[in-house]
C-alpha cells in the first residue's frame, strides 16, 4: 500500500452566500467524506478552486480540515503554484498545521521545460519532510510532465506518487513501466480509475466520491481482490455520473450536484459561473438514474 491509500477525494471548498469560505461547512464535509470511504482528502486543489483562494484562506481551510479529520483520514494540501519560491513558502506553512502530505501541480502558464519541471519539484520536495504527490494535468497547465521526468523525480526520497490527469492511458502505462514498484500512480480522472488500475495504478483522486464514495471504494476493492467483472459492472454503473460531473469546468458540476442531493456547499467564485439549465437537467437526470435523488 502506498502512502496515501486507494481513494482520495479532491475536496470542494464550501462558500457562504457572500462567497466567503465556510470553514465550518468544510470541516463537516471532510467528516462526511471520511465516513463515506475516502482514505484521504486533498484540500486546496483544482476542485477546491485554489486559484481564487488567498494564502490566508488556504491556511485556515487546511487547519479546519486537519482539526476535523486528522487521525481519521490523511490530509494532503495543494501547495503548488507556478512560482517555486511561493510553493516552498506555502508548503512550509502547511506542514506546520499537521498535514500528512502535499500535492504539487505542474507550474501553469509559464510553461517550463522538462528540466525546469524537475528542478521545480525537486526544490519544493527538498524543503519539506512530507511525502509529495506530483500532479500532472496538462489540460489546465499547458505542460505535460513526461514519464522520464517523473522517473527522475522518483529518485527523490519523499516524492512518492503522481496524480496523472493527462487522460492518456498509454502514458499511464508507461509511467508504471519506468517507475519503481513502490511509487504510486493515481488516476486524476474518475472515468479512468479502473482502466488505470488495470495497468498498475494505485487508485484515484476523485471528484465523484463527493456523491458515491462508498461505491467507488467497492469498485476499487473488488478489482484489488481479483473480482474484475464486479469492478467493471460498478464502473459502467457510475460512468454516466463520472462524465456528467465534467460536462463543464470542474468544480461547477459537482457543487451543483451536491446542492441537488440536499448538501449545498455554495456556488463557485468568478471567473467560474454556475451550471446552465441544460447542465443542471443532465446532472439531475443522472442523479435520479442512480437513485441519489
Amino acid at each position: 500500500m502506498a502512502e496515501f491509500g486507494r481513494l482520495l477525494t479532491a475536496m470542494v471548498t464550501p462558500f457562504d452566500d457572500d462567497f466567503k469560505v465556510d470553514y465550518n461547512k468544510a470541516a463537516a464535509l471532510a467528516e462526511k467524506l471520511t465516513k463515506s470511504g475516502s482514505d484521504g482528502l486533498v484540500v486546496c486543489g483544482t476542485t477546491g478552486e485554489s486559484p481564487t483562494l488567498s494564502d490566508e484562506e488556504k491556511i485556515k481551510l487546511i487547519e479546519a480540515v486537519v482539526e476535523a479529520v486528522g487521525g481519521k483520514a490523511l490530509v494532503l494540501a495543494g501547495t503548488g503554484t507556478n512560482c517555486t519560491a511561493h510553493s516552498v513558502e506555502m508548503t512550509e506553512s502547511a506542514q506546520r498545521l499537521g498535514i500528512d502530505g502535499i500535492m504539487l501541480v505542474a507550474p501553469y502558464y509559464n510553461r517550463p521545460s522538462q528540466e525546469g519541471l524537475y528542478q521545480h519539484f525537486r526544490t519544493i520536495a527538498e524543503s519539506t519532510s512530507l511525502p509529495v504527490m506530483v500532479y500532472n494535468v496538462p489540460g489546465r497547465t499547458s505542460v505535460n510532465i513526461l514519464p522520464e521526468t517523473v522517473a527522475r523525480l522518483a529518485d527523490i526520497d519523499n516524492i512518492v506518487a503522481i496524480k496523472e490527469s493527462s487522460g492518456n492511458l498509454e502514458q499511464a502505462a508507461e509511467l508504471r513501466r519506468v517507475l519503481p514498484k513502490e511509487f504510486a500512480v493515481y488516476s486524476g480522472d474518475d472515468s479512468l480509475t479502473l482502466p488505470m488500475m488495470s495497468v498498475g495504478g494505485q487508485g484515484v483522486v476523485s471528484v465523484a466520491s463527493h456523491l458515491v464514495g462508498r461505491r467507488i471504494k467497492e469498485m476499487i476493492e473488488a478489482f484489488v481482490q481479483g473480482k474484475v467483472s464486479t469492478a467493471a459492472l460498478i464502473h459502467t454503473e457510475l460512468l454516466p455520473l463520472m462524465k456528467a460531473l465534467f460536462v463543464t469546468t470542474n468544480p461547477v458540476p459537482v457543487k451543483h450536484a451536491l446542492e441537488l442531493v440536499d448538501y449545498p456547499v455554495g456556488g463557485v467564485r468568478l471567473p467560474l459561473v454556475g451550471a446552465t439549465e441544460t447542465e443542471s437537467a443532465l446532472l439531475k437526470k443522472t442523479l435520479e438514474n442512480l437513485h441519489l435523488i
